[in-house]
């Protein structure tokens, strides 16, 4: 009996090695939860006061603590603040992982460094779904989208020179007009053209009624070229308090002749003022861009995942969804940084981040293992003690076999 007290002993000893070495093993695992082997006594069943006849195993603690963040400087990385796993599909399997390093694959899905696909709310033609699936970022190339609305907020002069209505407009006379400016607008083929503004300030019909402001366009190629003539934009009415009361919005279409559709450009002074005050481009608003190179992605807090272009556009491919549950100490640690449902765990809760009980998300970040070094290091000598205290057991018990023996 003896003899088999300290071998349940010495196999305790040795799970507890196996754990702790496992636990040092992956000190510098990204998200590792170190583990702490738990031990039973045994007792000889219906007997009373008798000695206990060894120790075997009861169970598995996990640490859920939160390891350090760590910074990578690689955008596409995540780490979660608080509560919830990534969902990842593993071989047709959904698993989960606090491991947030990942990569895109060929085709341009998000997936971890093992090749498990990241699930989320892909987005589809700038809508987000509601069911969980792989997200898929484009790097590909951005087609041009033509300039249709064009908003230009000015801060006009009140002090600035009126023109009388007897003055016939010419661009190339400063004296016809009173201000000038410009911004670009872009075509169907992604050509950065340009339209001149000129703004002339009209004689008021009657002596201290506040001027209009007359607007020419002169649209040009990229080049400099003037297409057309200069058009009759509108013109700009404004109250004795200066605001804007009408003449927008209004259209500028333009026949570019260089390959690329006609536009129809609407044309928006929302905003614009009269004051006694230097004249100024408060805002320039254009919802065309010419064609662009993917450049990156980033991950923001709320799990949104953003492409983002050489042309200045940013795109929305998802967002990342993450799970949590009843008793996350019951989660089954798989290889790979992952973890599968049991019973003990219950089942996934799925939320954004942010939103019910799942935390935050750290973009450019991971999260370092929780396993300290130090404290694991006075385990392994204290299961180190109990194994040698456990051989000698064993030793005495079997001199004093051969001692029997030899009676």
């Amino acid at each position: 009996m003896t003899l088999q007290t300290a071998l349940s002993g010495l196999t305790s000893a040795q799970t507890g090695l196996n754990t702790v070495s496992n636990n040092l093993a992956n000190a510098n695992t990204t998200a590792y939860k170190s583990q702490t082997a738990l031990f039973q006594d045994i007792y000889p069943s219906n007997a009373t006061n008798t000695p206990g006849i060894g120790s075997s195993l009861e169970g598995m603690s996990t640490d859920l603590t939160e390891g350090n963040l760590t910074s990578t400087g690689n955008s596409l990385d995540a780490a979660i603040q608080g509560n919830g796993y990534f969902i990842v599909s593993s071989n047709g399997a959904q698993q989960y992982t606090r491991d947030g390093a990942f990569q895109l694959s060929s085709s341009g899905q998000l997936e971890t460094l093992n090749g498990s696909k990241l699930l989320g709310y892909a987005t589809v033609n700038g809508v987000q779904g509601n069911t969980l699936g792989p997200i898929t970022i484009n790097t590909g190339a951005v087609a041009a989208n033509a300039t249709s609305t064009l908003g230009l907020t000015l801060n006009l002069n009140s002090g600035d020179k009126t023109i009388p209505s007897t003055t016939t407009f010419n661009p190339s006379d400063p004296t016809t007009y009173s201000e000038s400016t410009s911004a670009v607008t872009y075509d169907s083929l992604g050509n950065a053209n340009r339209v001149q503004f000129y703004l002339v300030q009209n004689q008021p019909a009657t002596s201290g009624a506040t001027p209009s402001w007359t607007v020419y366009a002169q649209p040009e190629l990229a080049d400099g070229t003037n297409v057309g003539t200069p058009q009759n934009l509108t013109t700009l009415g404004f109250s004795n308090s200066g605001t804007l009361t009408s003449g927008s919005p209004a259209t500028l279409a333009v026949n570019w002749g260089n390959g690329a559709a006609a536009s129809n450009i609407a044309m928006n002074f929302t905003g614009t003022t009269l004051a006694a005050q230097s004249f100024a481009v408060a805002g320039i608003t254009n919802n065309g861009y010419a064609p662009g190179n993917y450049t990156g992605s980033s991950i923001s807090a709320d799990g949104s995942v953003q492409a983002s272009y050489s042309n200045g556009q940013t795109l929305s491919a998802g967002k990342i969804a993450l799970a949590n549950f009843i008793n996350p100490e019951g989660l089954n640690p798989v290889t790979g940084n992952l973890y599968a449902v049991t019973n003990s765990s219950g089942q996934p809760v799925v939320n954004t981040p942010g939103s019910g009980q799942a935390g935050t998300l750290s973009g450019g970040e991971l999260e370092a293992s929780n396993a300290s070094t130090s404290s694991l290091l006075v385990s392994l000598i204290q299961y180190q003690q109990a194994y040698q205290a456990n051989t000698s057991v064993i030793q005495t018990e079997q001199q004093d076999s051969q001692r029997l023996v030899q009676i």
